[in-house]
């Protein structure tokens, strides 16, 4: 779970925070994600760079579908939501990755909330493509998720949609996956691993976390795409008495999800409607792939060996 509890407040509670915290405000910026605009408030000059080259830039006259408000105010970290408007005040964080987890949440929220005809569900979790064919890789934190994502990306076979946010559109009998983020925000011990990427991640400005901005068409060198049809979902989990991999029926993996609580730390409503919204999504899209379940109790490069081949072919 994330180290953070999400606080819901009224909008006249919002409106009290901001007209005390506006006045700290030094940098404002606005980001197109995946066609919805989100703002960021902050008096944090590294969150605003670290912002710019993270996600796509989108025009000021753009209105805001969410904003996010990043303020020290002295104390500990709160994160106040106000979910009309889909305000985050974030005050005393010090870590970038809760900012841009919180804007991707928050936009996930309001995508929740809109419905049409082009329904469009956001996902904690990574997308790679191969011949047009996507492979997700989901499952709650420290189960290999970001090994395994970069992994695939040793080989030149494989493509870079997403490595921690994803974007699905459902058709009546097929899904389709886009990216979240214009970069990546990677660890600084990915090349301990994969030692393919350790020039790239060398040259990543680190922030506090030891954590830092990647340019993705120089880290996978050109090997970038925005979307691609998706073909197979591998479910993380780390549970020694368990087998190491199975393919799993959409009734198996949506129990799955449900125990896990979607394995999203992240989520910024969690009530009984949400809940149906949620189950309903995985439940459809579960339908439309091949979901496997991986333990990752072996090596990197043992679970590496039994996903890679999924979507080859």
């Amino acid at each position: 779970m994330s180290e953070y509890k999400v606080e819901i407040i009224t909008q006249n509670d919002k409106d009290a925070l901001f007209d005390r915290l506006k006045q700290k405000v030094q940098y404002e910026r606005k980001a197109n994600i995946h066609g919805a605009c989100v703002k960021l408030l902050t008096d944090n000059r590294e969150f605003k760079e670290e912002w710019e080259d993270n996600f796509k830039f989108m025009n000021e006259d753009i209105r805001p579908h969410a904003k996010i408000f990043s303020i020290e105010d002295g104390g500990e970290l709160r994160v106040l939501y106000e979910p009309i408007s889909k305000t985050c005040i974030i005050k005393n964080c010090d870590y970038y990755g809760w900012i841009k987890s919180i804007a991707l949440a928050a936009i996930s929220d309001f995508f929740e909330e809109y419905h049409s005809e082009h329904r469009r569900y956001s996902t904690h979790g990574s997308v790679v493509d191969c011949g047009g064919h996507a492979m997700a890789i989901i499952g709650p934190p420290g189960t290999g998720k970001t090994t395994l994502t970069y992994g695939l990306l040793q080989y030149n076979d494989f493509n870079y949609i997403s490595d921690d946010w994803f974007f699905t559109r459902l058709f009546a009998n097929a899904a389709v996956v886009y990216s979240s983020e214009k970069n990546s925000y990677i660890r600084d011990d990915l090349a301990e691993v994969w030692k393919e990427f350790s020039h790239e991640v060398n040259q990543v400005r680190l922030d506090n976390k030891k954590r830092g901005i990647a340019d993705v068409k120089s880290l996978f060198k050109g090997r970038v795409r925005e979307t691609s049809t998706l073909k197979s979902v591998v479910l993380l989990e780390r549970e020694k008495s368990n087998p190491e991999f199975r393919e799993l029926q959409p009734q198996e993996a949506l129990n799955f999800m449900i125990e896990k609580d979607f394995c999203n730390p992240h989520q910024l409503v969690r009530d009984e409607r949400k809940l149906l919204i949620r189950r309903k999504f995985f439940g459809e899209l579960f339908q439309s792939v091949d979901v496997y379940l991986l333990n990752t109790i072996e090596t990197p490069e043992e679970s590496l060996d039994r996903i890679k081949n999924l979507i080859i072919g």
